[in-house]
């Protein structure tokens, strides 16, 4: 195992390097501020594999991704020394590809959408594709359904309780679900009455809305992950890209807290929480930094040309519809009550 760890990142370093700094934002608020979140289940899956023999040296390592669990793929790779393969679409923008080919990544952009389930399901499918082709000579750490991914957030949830207590309304942005399920799974063997607030946008059929165009990325998705365990979430806000972009501003303006969209996203509900709870302590997940999304998010001119500029204050107040089909941007609170995930497919069954 210790000639393993030395071929890993970090190694020597507590696992503490990849945790957030926790900042207390207003009295009841506070932000888990990741430098680069994913690199917590990137090498946890990683360890995990080469300690079961599913990853052995000269295998090549294949994903789908087209954001930071790439990077955080990439990073761990080219320490242990595995070629990687990454299999993406035209929204990756052009630095991250950069970044990835920098560390050693063979990007692969699908650039046709599947009829059903759009580039996620094209993505997957070219995949699969590669993968029966080198066969045994290949590994996936499959983000969205291997458990190895929400058992990678313990580290995170022990720091929260260790600092404030595990009884709290955690707030975070689903994607594959890994970060919010894992997180509040540890916290409620401490504390189980702490509760779960996700944030998705609109046109993402994790909670029950139809397939369509998505402008906020990194969070969402075409196809309802494995990893998302609905019966977890007490609560559920949808979140325009527009409304998440002015609130990643205010982030950084008010808080100095230089962050992306889905932190955006995902502090706008929690403020709302922490003032409509104030005997609650509210944890809001910011994922990563914000120097991918200085030429978007935080540039004026590119937000008005795609159609992304909020005008006026933030909104205080969600609506609250209780079906997909009346929900309506820029923000909207399902009180979603732990329903199952058989719930989700028959809400996408009706609309």
């Amino acid at each position: 195992m210790d000639a393993i760890r030395k071929r890993l990142p970090f190694a020597g370093y507590s696992d503490a390097y990849a945790l957030p700094s926790i900042i207390r934002c207003e009295t009841n608020l506070y932000l888990a501020q990741f430098a680069f979140m994913k690199l917590l289940p990137a090498k946890h899956i990683i360890e995990q594999a080469l300690t079961r023999g599913t990853l052995t040296q000269g295998m090549k390592v294949l994903e789908t991704s087209s954001g930071t669990f790439a990077l955080g793929l990439a990073v761990v790779c080219r320490e242990g020394g595995f070629q990687l393969e990454i299999f993406t679409d035209p929204v990756m923008d052009r630095g991250m590809e950069n970044r990835l080919n920098s560390l050693g990544a063979d990007v692969c952009i699908i650039t046709e959408k599947a009829r059903e389930g759009g580039y996620q399901r094209s993505r997957l499918d070219a995949l699969h594709a590669r993968m029966r082709q080198l066969g045994h000579s290949c590994f996936c750490p499959r983000q969205y359904e291997t458990p190895d991914n929400p058992a990678a957030y313990k580290l995170f949830a022990d720091q929260i309780s260790g600092m404030l207590d595990a009884d709290v309304t955690l707030v975070g942005s689903v994607g594959s679900g890994g970060s919010t399920c894992g997180t509040i799974e540890r916290l409620r063997q401490k504390a189980p009455g702490a509760r779960l607030i996700g944030v998705d946008t609109f046109n993402s059929v994790i909670f029950g809305q139809q397939d369509g165009e998505r402008k906020l990325r990194g969070l969402g998705n075409s196809l309802v992950p494995e990893n998302v365990k609905h019966e977890l979430y007490d609560e559920v806000h949808l979140i325009s890209a527009p409304l998440a972009f002015a609130a990643t501003r205010t982030l950084h303006e008010r808080h100095a807290v230089f962050a992306g969209p889905t932190s955006g996203a995902s502090f706008i509900v929690g403020r709302w929480r922490a003032r409509q709870c104030p005997s609650e302590t509210v944890v809001v997940i910011c994922p990563d930094e914000g120097h991918r999304y200085v030429e978007t998010a935080y540039d004026h001119e590119w937000l008005r040309q795609n159609g992304c500029l909020h005008e006026g204050a933030l909104l205080d107040t969600p609506s609250s519809e209780e079906h997909p089909s009346t929900a309506l941007p820029p923000w909207n609170r399902y009180l979603w009550k732990r329903k199952s995930r058989e719930a989700v497919l028959s809400l996408l069954e009706e609309v």
